[in-house]
């Protein structure tokens, strides 16, 4: 769940493509050739605002490119002071709300979008151009095939291809998630001291990436269609008494996470909560490892994540080989 929006974070350096797209995509696609070549080349500083649930917050934002080396610092402008620094897209300190928030997901891998595959889910078109920031910029959209996942629509500054404005919009076309920026520097390259943590950005141990399958344990009876198991782990709970196991699947442009605690004989609340796009949904599961507390976190639908968190099992010996 994400206490600061991470929308710019998510898309940098997380796109890259082929060359090729399908007929009527081809626009598209090459749009977001542009994209993952800009965010691994541009500079720039800006402003941006970030609504959610009729909740606005505004950020600023500085992005470095030099000798090959990604940095990134945001800071949230109002309400509680939080901040973000990122170096070639892992997360380097967090302040605020962050802290704890941040846990295993500081090395998340970069996400290769491939339109041939979102293709099977999603209609990639070039819908259309506007302005953002007094910037003129392309629409491309990214609309779902089935329930199970929200449409993406991209505002694309047109000299640099920069991600300017980004909705995500259910299916019932509510707006869900805004993210757009209202000041765009690409001439003015940020120093140093403006990219340098401040003296509350507590820094974040890295965490080595492991096989799904080394530590799963768990396995999804059913998923939706596209997506994936990309990442896996086991932790201790907040008590230090208790594994937590965590699941992370991506469709190459969505994803969630499930979470399994063993109850040990005590009672678990079901629930399911939404906030703008992302839902958590808490099942209790009687399993032969006896009741487990299934959360599943993430930017689906929540018929969606409820169908998942019933649908995980066990994974074992014979199933995992």
């Amino acid at each position: 769940m994400r206490a600061l929006p991470l929308i710019p974070l998510l898309l940098s350096g997380f796109m890259t493509l082929p060359a090729h797209a399908a007929n009527s995509s081809t626009d598209a696609a090459d749009w977001l050739n542009r994209l993952a070549r800009s965010e691994q080349e541009q500079s720039y500083q800006g402003t941006f605002v970030y609504e959610r649930n009729g909740s606005f917050s505004t950020h600023d934002i500085w992005h470095r490119v030099q000798d090959g080396k990604v940095s990134e610092r945001l800071l949230q402008l109002d309400g509680p002071a939080q901040e973000v620094v990122r170096v070639d897209g892992h997360t380097q300190c967090v302040s605020g709300a962050l802290v704890s928030g941040v846990g295993n997901a500081t090395q998340s891998s970069a996400r290769v979008l491939d339109p041939l595959k979102l293709m099977s889910w999603y209609d990639l078109a070039v819908a259309g151009q506007s302005r953002v920031a007094g910037r003129d910029v392309v629409i491309i959209t990214l609309r779902p095939r089935d329930q199970h996942r929200y449409a993406f629509e991209l505002h694309l500054d047109r000299e640099t291809a920069l991600p300017l404005k980004s909705l995500l919009i259910n299916d019932k076309e509510q707006l869900l998630e805004r993210f757009q920026f209202t000041r765009l520097d690409t001439r003015d390259i940020p120093e140093e001291s403006q990219l340098k943590p401040s003296s509350n950005c507590r820094p974040v141990a890295q965490v080595s990436a492991q096989a799904p399958e080394a530590v799963a344990g768990w396995r999804s009876e059913w998923l939706p269609p596209g997506f994936e198991l990309v990442n896996s782990n086991v932790r201790k709970d907040v008590d230090g008494k208790h594994n937590v196991s965590s699941l992370m699947y991506d469709d190459g442009l969505a994803r969630f996470s499930v979470f399994l605690e063993a109850l040990d004989g005590g009672g678990g609340l079901d629930t399911r909560t939404q906030l703008g796009p992302t839902v958590a949904v808490s099942r209790q599961l009687t399993t032969p490892r006896g009741e487990v507390m299934v959360t599943v976190v993430g930017e689906i639908p929540i018929g969606t994540a409820e169908r998942v968190a019933l649908s995980m099992r066990p994974q074992d010996a014979q199933a995992s080989q």
